[in-house]
């Protein structure tokens, strides 16, 4: 009896091998599938009722990118890992996907909506070239080369938001409204340095559909917290100066502080200003 039994154990585990054999693994880069950034939905501001407005204060502040803080705001320079830079990922939106509308730098009331050639042509420059022919007599020539867009170039984002303190909840909140990368201007020829200049407005609450399913990298170096480009926003993990307020005079600090340092504390002072005013409503 016995031996009738081995006798089918091994029957059946001969039939069963090339089954086993036959089962092909899908490569994986990593030990388990990440769906919960892809799957996310973006976390809707809660209501806010002009009424409710004890007070209101508009600023526009700028992200240096150069600042260790920020880094993966800029890298990686190009996709990799299923990691995209910031303007990689705005630029797809608007060029691509078409998710996400543009506005004119110049305005940031999201009112002069650019068009798609219009935004293609931001940054990219016109080369006269000269080369040689790859076939006898190999002789030169010149042409014309279309350079695109150079995603290393963009070091700053401005952003303009509102800081706002709603009585109902008893809360201070700042809300971002729109996003405009900066991007370094370079003489296409000799590469000098000659500027920043303003690419474009985005609507946040816009782009916020976008950036809610991008993962970031992780700072800490904990993998398994998956952090997007919504939670730095939202979170506020990310380092700025703030480079203008609201005022009579429509003006930068620039305009009226031309020392460095005299700018720097003038953006430390409106940052008190809002901290303070929170502070003494529980003032006793």
């Amino acid at each position: 009896m016995k031996a009738i039994k081995i006798i089918i154990v091994l029957f059946c585990g001969v039939f069963a091998l090339p089954n086993i054999q036959a089962q092909v693994l899908e490569p994986n880069d990593g030990v388990y599938d990440k769906v919960h950034t892809e799957t996310r939905r973006v976390v809707p501001y809660t209501s806010l009722r002009e009424a409710d407005v004890m007070w209101s204060r508009r600023i526009w502040r700028t992200v240096d990118l150069r600042e260790k803080m920020n880094q993966f705001f800029y890298y990686p320079s190009e996709p990799t890992n299923g990691r995209e830079n910031l303007i990689t990922i705005i630029m797809n939106a608007i060029l691509v996907d078409k998710t996400v509308a543009a506005y004119d730098a110049i305005y940031d009331d999201f009112k002069m909506k650019l068009t798609l050639s219009e935004v293609a042509a931001i940054g990219a420059d016109t080369l006269q070239l000269s080369l040689y022919r790859d076939y006898p007599p190999y002789d030169q020539f010149d042409t014309t080369v279309i350079k695109q867009l150079d995603v290393t170039t963009i070091k700053k984002f401005k952003i303009k938001e509102d800081w706002v303190f709603d009585k109902q909840k008893s809360v201070m909140e700042a809300r971002i409204i729109g996003i405009c990368p900066v991007r370094e201007r370079l003489d296409p020829q000799t590469g000098e340095f000659r500027g920043y200049s303003d690419m474009f407005w985005v609507y946040f609450p816009e782009l916020r559909r976008v950036i809610a399913n991008k993962e970031i990298y992780n700072r800490f170096n904990n993998v398994a917290q998956q952090i997007t480009y919504d939670d730095v926003f939202m979170k506020r993990m990310f380092a700025s100066y703030i480079h203008k307020e609201d005022n009579v005079y429509d003006r930068r600090i620039e305009d009226y502080m031309k020392n460095g340092l005299e700018a720097l504390l003038e953006s430390e002072d409106i940052k008190d200003k809002i901290r303070n005013f929170e502070h003494d409503l529980w003032e006793q």
